[in-house]
């Protein structure tokens, strides 16, 4: 009893010490430890927790990594509406406003001006100091519940100072530098950019899976409460400064001003330095700052009279474009490139802007030579926007698109499902260090002790073309590479030589075929048993796999019908390489007679003798197919420690339920 009560002393403690380094970090930006510190007490907490899941609470940092994917979201009914702001878009706008305040008061108003950001409003409650709901506005009245997504966003905090009964509204966002790697990554892997930080922000924040909101990296400001009898405050300067002692983020750039030309001077103060903000912003909210005032002012059905959103002009500029550049990512895709004559954009001078994909250089039919309208895509990204027909030369013709790799001069494919070109020689040398370094990792071939730096070594010293090189590397090539000692080249090797060995889905995985995860690696390992089985394989064949789908189907035929892929497969076999599946057969599993054999299971809660990972592989080498939500067609819910929803849905519905236990009792 002794020892738990010390562990879950030191579990507190860590948890306390982590909230308190994120809030510096990511509230006060002021940070007071290392990145290496903050990781070693992390993986700390991680340990003590996964060994004693019973002292696991809700507001621990550990559970910011995002929960189960949701089927969809729950309603939320707001107890006071969410409304909307009246804009505003010239200084004659905002006296107007200011003139009819003053009438309806007989008075001179002080207001409080605050940037708006360009987000997505959201609520978030908390119960004696605990958060309990994240909300979107909606249509105002009705939002929906997104919770779990709110939980991973770093800057909102789990758990306040005091156990408040409070609800608080502001924004959530994406900011610029998270927006800029998002569109990178969607680019690379030839899906649709985000137009903007806003449009990905509600993207981000609306995913049913909160895994991939967690790698988002969104943000918030938190500017208004319907809570402020119980904060004990009666202006909006008061009820700001108020948040930020009890925890939250409140954007510091603000000002109390007396007139309206204060605040006009305000306006144009931000609007010179906008761009150098790190975070989007289109305009300013002007708000009386005293609530009394406010009541005093009230409402329209849609929008309070007391407040008024000033909206920045767009910022676009006119350029001639000369040419296009294409350029090959890691993963293959083509993306094109405006070169243009330069021209003064949102205080930079712009002479590249972002074409994105084919489709859209048709839909918007950009030819060479013809003058186009830019603007930075969330103030962030040159982009053109739209052609000046009128100024169009009446020599133009259609831009021709390219046909091969402008690196290896492979004939480019422009698959069904996507809005990009794609090279797909796995050769290229555009994309073979990012390959490899995919083809090594542990979900793959798993070959422990090579990393990108050594990767990259391979490649400058001429050691390896493909990854079928891996397996003729000597121990005197590794010895001639930096930082390499004779200890660590003998592991490399060993990894490399060990990893023939591997499973044809790992191999499968490696080799990063479009659309082919390790989940589909599996299937299609089971279901052909062989490489060369599913080198033959037809469109047909291939859809015969139950969830396949059409998308993977093409993107597996395309990939072998490659003479380059079907040369680096016979390397890789004439190298040692295994091709064959060497679990159980989906046919063996289902003459194993095991009860679960063609089950659809569940799991959920905290398991104790097994890992997820584990449990799920081990339901699959039987046959079972494990899903991630409970329904109708659910047979069975593995239930472990702190089951919650699912485990109550499985009840509902009358779901058989099993123990972790029950579970290994049956594999005896």
């Amino acid at each position: 009893m002794k020892m738990n009560t010390t562990i879950q002393q030191r579990i507190e403690q860590l948890k306390e010490q982590l909230n308190r380094w994120s809030h510096e970090y990511y509230v006060e930006d002021k940070p007071t430890a290392t990145d290496a510190e903050y990781d070693k007490a992390y993986h700390e907490l991680l340990a003590l927790e996964k060994e004693h899941p019973e002292f696991v609470t809700a507001d621990s940092p550990t559970q910011r990594v995002g929960g189960e994917v949701l089927e969809q979201f729950q309603k939320v009914t707001h107890t006071n509406p969410m409304l909307s702001l009246s804009n505003a878009f010239s200084k004659e706008d905002l006296e107007e406003f200011d003139a009819r305040l003053r009438k309806l008061t007989n008075r001179a108003i002080e207001y409080v001006c605050e940037l708006k950001i360009d987000g997505l409003s959201i609520a978030l409650t908390y119960q004696n100091g605990q958060l309990q709901l994240g909300a979107t506005r909606g249509d105002g009245t009705t939002g929906e519940d997104v919770t779990g997504n709110v939980r991973t966003i770093k800057s909102v905090p789990l758990s306040l100072k005091e156990p408040w009964n409070i609800e608080v509204r502001g924004e959530c966002y994406m900011p610029k530098k998270s927006f800029v790697a998002l569109n990178k990554s969607r680019e690379e892997e030839g899906l649709e950019v985000f137009a903007n930080p806003r449009n990905a922000a509600a993207g981000s924040l609306r995913q049913l899976d909160p895994k991939i909101a967690a790698k988002r990296n969104l943000s918030v400001f938190l500017y208004s409460s319907p809570s402020v009898e119980e904060l004990n405050v009666s202006t909006q300067e008061e009820l700001l400064r108020k948040m930020a002692e009890i925890g939250f983020v409140t954007n510091p750039e603000r000002l109390k001003c007396q007139t309206i030309d204060e605040v006009w001077n305000y306006i144009e103060t931000i609007g010179a330095k906008r761009q150098e903000l790190p975070y989007e912003i289109d305009g300013m909210v002007i708000k009386v700052n005293d609530f009394a005032t406010q009541e005093e002012i009230g409402y329209t059905v849609k929008a309070p009279r007391w407040a008024i959103a000033y909206k920045f002009p767009a910022e676009e500029a006119q350029t001639v474009v000369r040419d296009v550049e294409w350029t090959v990512g890691r993963t293959g895709v083509v993306t094109p490139t405006a070169v243009m004559d330069p021209v003064q954009l949102a205080g930079t001078t712009v002479r590249r802007a972002s074409l994105h994909n084919i489709d859209l250089m048709k839909e918007r039919d950009i030819r060479l030579e013809d003058t186009v309208v830019i603007h930075k895509a969330g103030d962030i990204i040159p982009e053109v926007t739209r052609v000046i027909l009128e100024k169009r030369p009446a020599t133009s013709q259609p831009y021709e698109f390219p046909t091969t790799c402008p690196v290896c001069h492979e004939k480019l494919e422009h698959l069904e499902d996507e809005v990009a070109i794609r090279c797909l020689n796995p050769k290229c040398p555009a994309q073979l260090t990012e390959g490899m370094s995919h083809f090594v990792s542990r979900n793959a071939m798993n070959m422990s002790g090579i990393g990108p730096s050594i990767i990259k070594q391979f490649f400058e010293e001429g050691l390896v073309l493909d990854v079928a090189d891996l397996y003729k590397l000597t121990l005197d090539q590794l010895l001639e590479l930096d930082k390499i000692q004779q200890k660590s080249a003998e592991n490399i090797l060993e990894a490399i030589e060990n990893s023939k060995a591997n499973s044809l889905e790992r191999l499968l995985t490696g080799l990063g075929i479009r659309h082919v995860g390790t989940k589909a690696a599996k299937e299609l390992a089971q279901h052909f048993e062989n490489m060369k089985a599913l080198q033959e394989a037809s469109i047909e064949q291939l859809l015969e796999i139950d969830g396949l789908g059409d998308i993977i189907a093409y993107s597996v035929k395309t990939y072998f019908e490659q003479p380059s892929v079907q040369e680096l497969i016979q390397e890789l076999q004439d190298r040692g390489v295994n091709m064959s599946y060497l679990g159980k057969t989906k046919a063996d599993s289902e003459a194993s007679g095991h009860i679960l054999s063609g089950k659809t299971v569940v799991l959920t809660g905290t398991l104790e003798q097994l890992t997820r990972q584990d449990a799920k592989e081990k339901l699959e080498s039987l046959g079972a197919k494990v899903t991630g939500s409970v329904s109708k067609k659910t047979d069975v819910v593995i239930a472990g420690y702190s089951a919650g929803s699912k485990l109550d849905k499985a009840n509902s519905l009358g779901i058989e339920v099993w123990s972790e236990q029950q579970f290994l009792d049956s594999l005896a």
